[in-house]
């Protein structure tokens, strides 16, 4: 049984995020048309992107309700667990939320999303805090960080959308 470090496991799933968390919702565009959608969700639930951006992951195998996933950044790492999947012509990702031992108490969301038009677009969704006393410490950095991060998802994305698609 998986124990997450946080109660509202689950709440990027639905539209309205838990309060006592710091918020984060972005949206970026990664491609056009279903072979950019097939492409962009492949990457993404196979930790390509994650890899990509780059981070260190280690999991065993793609995104699964429960599978446990530990990201690396620097000396940084932090345990998660998958908590929910979506794959549909449409929609496509999954969410983890934090375990003990990770710097932050939270879940964050990506989805890669096909808009009638044929735009395709990695969204994440994302609710936090944090966990540690030298998270803490560092204030407004962590939320300038994160907002970053998600960025160089969509951009990690994009070009291994690119890279698939030649």
């Amino acid at each position: 049984m998986t124990v997450f470090s946080y109660a509202d496991v689950g709440a990027t799933e639905g539209g309205a995020l838990p309060l006592g968390y710091r918020h984060l919702r972005y949206r970026g565009r990664v491609g056009s048309g279903g072979g950019d959608y097939r492409a962009a969700a492949g990457a993404l639930l196979s930790w390509r992107m994650h890899r990509r951006v780059p981070v260190r992951v280690r999991a065993d195998g793609p995104a699964v309700p429960g599978l446990r996933v530990v990201v690396g950044l620097g000396p940084v790492t932090a345990p998660c667990a998958v908590v929910w999947t979506v794959a549909d012509a449409t929609r496509t990702g999954f969410a983890y939320g934090t375990l003990t031992g990770h710097p932050e108490q939270g879940e964050e969301a990506f989805v890669v999303e096909l808009d009638a038009d044929g735009s395709v677009w990695l969204s994440v969704t994302a609710f936090s805090r944090p966990a540690l006393r030298y998270i803490r410490a560092m204030g407004p950095l962590v939320p300038a960080f994160q907002r970053l991060y998600v960025r160089r998802c969509a951009q990690a994305l994009r070009a291994e959308v690119r890279r698939i698609r030649t």
